[in-house]
């Protein structure tokens, strides 16, 4: 099992296992490893993640459960929720933000379900107005710094269909556009968006795929 954590793009692996890629990372200064859990190695970890020197890291335990959750209790843990939309056509709808291309998504309301705040995030950053949901994809985490808190924000994200539509970028969100972007087109828009959406991006393109051929 992995799970990855992203710091400013560098990702923290998370695993129970040593697999030949990351091995291959071993070998490389810029990486830090750590095998042994308690609460001064995950102190340790965020420390040395923080580092520019460090463009990755790797934590070796036998649960990766107990060890994501080892972060979850050391930072300040965000829920947030949104949405991998597409057209029968497969298009996919993605938002440029704050110079990044990213996909809707948004913070969990009191009260409020994951799937219900995906849908809310994706109609109102985008406009769209028609929107089904399909089923779960997956979950991604990232860090940042924000009022002196250091943030864990664990998204959910789901596939979504829908038919073409006009979009309205909500600006007041710092969105200044939104399109439809053929799934063989994408390249471009991945070489300028952050890790943890690239990878939301490649899942869900993939499982498109696979639906499509049948697997």
């Amino acid at each position: 099992m992995q799970q990855i954590i992203y710091f400013n793009n560098k990702p923290l692996y998370l695993i129970d296992q040593l697999t030949p890629e990351i091995e291959e990372h071993l070998h490389h200064e810029e990486t830090v490893f750590i095998d042994e859990l308690n609460v001064h190695t995950v102190k340790a970890m965020i420390h040395e993640m923080e580092q520019s020197k460090i463009l990755r890291g790797v934590f070796l335990h036998n649960d990766v459960n107990a060890l994501l959750n080892s972060f979850k209790k050391r930072l300040v843990l965000v829920l947030a929720a949104g949405g991998f939309v597409h057209t029968k056509n497969q298009e996919v709808l993605l938002i440029f933000r704050r110079g990044k291309w990213d996909l809707p998504k948004g913070k969990l309301d009191v009260n409020e379900s994951l799937d219900v705040c995906a849908v809310r995030e994706v109609k109102e950053e985008t406009g769209l107005e028609k929107v089904k949901l399909d089923h779960p994809l997956t979950i991604t985490y990232h860090t940042y710094h924000e009022f002196g808190n250091h943030i864990l924000k664990e998204s959910h994200w789901y596939i979504m269909k829908a038919e073409k539509q006009n979009l309205v970028p909500q600006t007041d969100e710092d969105i200044l556009s939104c399109e439809w972007v053929s799934t063989d087109n994408l390249s471009s828009y991945l070489e300028n968006t952050h890790a943890s959406i690239a990878d939301v991006i490649k899942e869900g393109v993939s499982q498109l795929t696979n639906k499509r051929s049948g697997k």
